[in-house]
């Protein structure tokens, strides 16, 4: 006796005390009655609660079996099939092995599958529910809490009938199952949960709708959500009921209002919109003609309804790959010549198929209840021509399969043609030939060699034959290993290729090894494979479909990741687009004429020339003057570690230099420790003559790279100063200063002449080595000559004075090529690897003499 026995015994005690009560209590008014009837029905139903409970604990997969919880799966399965074949009903004549053999039976389908026997161990199983499943929410182990069974109620357990438990789908069985046959038909799966009552509702209509559509063909799945869990999220359901759609493995929603017409014209939506082709007496004979191109044979159905019928569509979308079908209205006045010419009987509908014959069906059918085996049947017995072509890899292999041991020997008589129309009457009688010798152990094909040149190199010795040529082979191996023989003579479709062939094939049926020759077989080209962009567009199509279908319907959870993928990419291309617009803008405004707010003060008028540059606003960076005011503090008391890039400019190039400037040391302007001045050589004449005549190294320097552009030997001692007798134009020069230490790096304009923009010349005397130099003394004579006559000029307006230098010096479109190199040149200056040139001190911006500590100018 167990836990619940002595319960039981307890409550009925507890019912008779109350009954006891309740004849004592008259006098209370009949206040106990009330009480004392609930009581009893209490004990009554946790009574026949109890023997439920015990009933479903009588049942013990693992006992039946005869196994443990920690047995493997591999146990479970030989245990069952050993206890199947000894319990069979058939083999076994005990009087309850059919009762045993029902417990096996259901034991192996509960512990069988992972996901059942781990919710079976978890929360145990009634196995008077036939589908297997595993009951949750109430149904918990009787001493956890006490609970009533829904079923006692009559409610509802889930949206399910008992009969679909053939249709639930786990999700191994959709992806190995559902999704490899949706390409042949389409199925209708519902979407269910336990505690459903909303389908509940739809059951009936479900029912209804299953029972029509599922004998036409259409497939049909039932998923429990809450089993299910990984198989709804890749379905893209999360509420129940819903009703998915599946064809060719894309998976559709059903959004309407559950009726039956609704759910068959769902199905019908779902397939294909040119699956059957309306034929007419204008449009048949094209269409029975078009065998030669879609290498397909043609069905025609006759019946009298106006729309095609559903059962047609899906057999014609079952055999799609290999039958062209077309449809007849008997009813329509336009089909009147069809019905005569091929005698169609208007009571009963009527399948035509027709082959390379256009004018006489190969097969015909007429039934008044037409059902799917029969269509299929008829179709799958003429879905290839008399005499295919070979046009993939795929019918190859259907048409010509590998030699099996267990199976009879099938040989592949292969005619190797031409598509010009002198080939055509050998290919009609081969056709001929094909059509008189239908044996089962032969097949006729053709190829046309220019689309399967491979193959028939492989079979004909890389020989380009003047005429056809007929192949007897026999695969053998997967691998493309054939044994073949060439009939001798080729084919050109006389009676005597024919009786050739026919008795060569007569004494292979008799000896097999008469094909004596082996190739290994490439594999054929795809002949029907659409361009690629066809590819791309009908997938882009099919994208957009779902996405416009998601809008529609509102499928927010679904979309969103899609729609934050758009939104990001629309934002980071206009939001491109946008500063790219406005920076074009900013760089085409021409900088602001109007004087700064507080202009340094300067020894000209305030008006001629701004103490700092503003480049573009995409190439922006800080240009301060060197004036009397500022020179102390940027370069005499300039920081320990710091360095000042000062350009030495003139007033007709400063525009030009200064925007160039900018742009060669943006990408440097962002170190602290560097800053960018400009020296104003109309301004201050002497005093790069006076850092230069202070520090001999940097003027000989100088001189030396002068001497070699000029072509050789300069004048004098080398240690003169070569600045003693002209003056000298040193517009684009770049000095970097560092006015702690007093040394600084020069750098040496890009030569701008006549026949050079900078690609001939130096750079500067502490940016190229030897190596560079003796480059540079190797150039052509022709271009040396155009710069001596530049430079004389140069040196001419040199001489002549400021305003004559003026007048003669390079225009700005030439003299902004100066500092092509000045980016390299900086970034030798922040390695540390320019030579450094000392000074005693620095000299005044007006004086000609160096001072180590000089004043403030006047």
């Amino acid at each position: 006796m167990n836990v619940s026995f002595y319960f039981n015994f307890f409550l009925l005690t507890q019912v008779a005390d109350l009954e006891t009560l309740g004849q004592g209590g008259e006098e209370m008014g009949g206040l106990c009655r009330p009480l004392q009837a609930s009581m009893v029905w209490l004990a009554v139903l946790l009574l026949l609660r109890g023997e439920t409970v015990n009933t479903a604990q009588e049942f013990d997969p693992y006992r039946v079996l005869g196994l443990t919880k920690s047995a493997s799966q591999a146990e479970v399965k030989k245990v069952y099939k050993r206890l199947v074949r000894e319990w069979h009903p058939d083999k076994n004549n005990d009087p309850g092995a059919e009762d045993m053999f029902i417990k096996i039976t259901k034991s192996y389908e509960i512990l069988g599958n992972v996901e059942r026997r781990a919710n079976y161990d978890r929360y145990g199983q009634m196995e008077e529910n036939k589908q297997g499943q595993h009951q949750q929410g109430f149904n918990r182990h009787f001493h956890n809490s006490f609970y009533f069974d829904e079923s006692f109620f009559n409610f509802p357990r889930s949206g399910r009938d008992f009969s679909d438990s053939k249709y639930l789908l786990d999700h191994a069985g959709f992806n190995s199952k559902v999704l490899p046959d949706s390409f042949k038909r389409p199925y209708l799966i519902k979407i269910t949960s336990e505690w459903c009552f909303a389908c509940v509702h739809i059951e009936p209509v479900w029912r209804e709708t299953v029972q029509e559509l599922e004998p036409l063909g259409v497939g049909i799945g039932i998923v429990d959500i809450g089993y299910e869990r990984r198989l709804a999220n890749q379905l893209g359901v999360h509420d129940t009921p819903s009703i998915l759609g599946v064809v060719n493995g894309r998976v559709t929603v059903f959004h309407y209002s559950v009726v039956r017409e609704h759910l068959r014209q769902f199905v019908e939506d779902l397939l294909p919109q040119r699956l059957v082709e309306k034929v007419t007496d204008k449009n048949y004979v094209s269409f029975l003609g078009s065998w030669h191109v879609e290498n397909n044979p043609s069905v025609l159905l006759f019946d009298q309804v106006p729309a095609v019928p559903l059962l047609y569509k899906l057999t014609a979308f079952a055999f799609k790959d290999y039958v062209r079908f077309g449809y007849v209205d008997q009813g329509l006045t336009e089909t009147s010549r069809l019905l005569h010419q091929f005698n169609i009987n208007s009571y009963a509908p009527t399948m035509l198929l027709f082959k390379e014959n256009t004018e006489q069906p190969a097969d015909i059918i007429q039934a008044k209840g037409m059902k799917r085996q029969i269509m299929e049947e008829f179709v799958s017995n003429n879905k290839y021509l008399c005499v295919p072509r070979l046009v993939n890899q795929h019918l190859f292999d259907e048409l010509c399969p590998i030699k099996q041991f267990h199976r009879r020997r099938k040989y592949c008589v292969l005619l190797i043609t031409g598509e010009e129309p002198g080939f055509v009457p050998g290919n009609q009688a081969f056709l001929t030939f094909a059509s008189s010798n239908t044996k089962d152990v032969l097949r006729f094909t053709y190829v046309y060699q220019r689309q399967q040149q491979p193959l028939c190199q492989a079979l004909l010795h890389n020989q380009a034959p003047l005429f056809a040529q007929v192949v007897i082979l026999e695969r053998r191996s997967p691998g493309g290993k054939a044994v073949y023989r060439s009939v001798i003579g080729g084919w050109n479709g006389s009676d005597d290729d024919k009786t050739r062939l026919h008795e060569q094939l007569e004494l292979l049926q008799r000896d097999p090894s008469y094909l004596s020759y082996d190739a290994t077989l490439p594999e054929l080209n795809n002949e029907l494979a659409p361009m690629f962009l066809i590819q791309w567009i009908n997938a882009a199509y099919d994208y957009f479909l779902q996405i416009y279908d998601d809008l529609l319907f509102s499928n927010w959870r679904e979309m969103m990741p899609i729609l934050s993928l758009i939104f990001s990419a629309l934002f980071i291309l206009f939001g491109t687009v946008i500063i790219q617009a406005f920076s074009d803008s900013g760089e085409e405004k021409p900088p602001p004429k109007s004087k700064p707010k507080n202009p340094p003060k300067t020894d000209d008028s305030p008006g001629r020339a701004n103490t700092s540059s503003r480049p573009p606003k995409k190439d922006f960076v800080e240009v301060t003057e060197l004036t009397n005011i500022t020179y102390i503090s940027n370069l005499v008391k300039l920081r320990p570690g710091h360095i000042n890039v000062v350009l030495v400019l003139t007033d007709a190039s400063k525009n030009a230099l200064l925007r160039k400037y900018a742009k060669e040391v943006f990408s440097f302007s962002g170190t602290q420790t560097l800053h960018f001045s400009f020296l104003n050589a109309d301004k201050h004449s002497q005093w790069m003559p006076s850092i230069l005549e202070s520090c001999p190294t940097a003027a000989r320097a100088l001189a030396h790279g002068e001497e070699e552009e000029g072509g050789g030997g300069g004048e004098g001692d080398e240690h003169s100063s070569p600045f003693s007798g002209r003056p000298r134009d040193f517009t684009g020069h770049v000095l970097a200063l560092n006015g702690h230490k007093k040394y600084f790096c020069l750098f040496r304009p890009v030569f701008t002449g006549d026949t050079d923009t900078g690609g001939e010349s130096s750079s500067s005397s502490s940016s190229f080595d030897e190596g560079s130099r003796r480059k540079s003394r190797s150039r052509s004579r022709s271009q040396s000559s155009s710069r001596s006559r530049s430079r004389e000029e140069w040196g001419s307006s040199g001489r002549g004075g400021r305003g004559g230098g003026r007048a003669s010096r390079a225009t700005s479109l030439e003299v902004h090529h100066k500092l092509d190199r000045l980016g390299l040149w900086m970034e030798r200056l922040m390695e540390g690897t320019l030579p450094r040139h000392s000074v005693p001190g620095w000299p005044g911006l007006d004086t000609t003499s160096p001072s180590s500590s000089p004043a403030p100018q006047n």
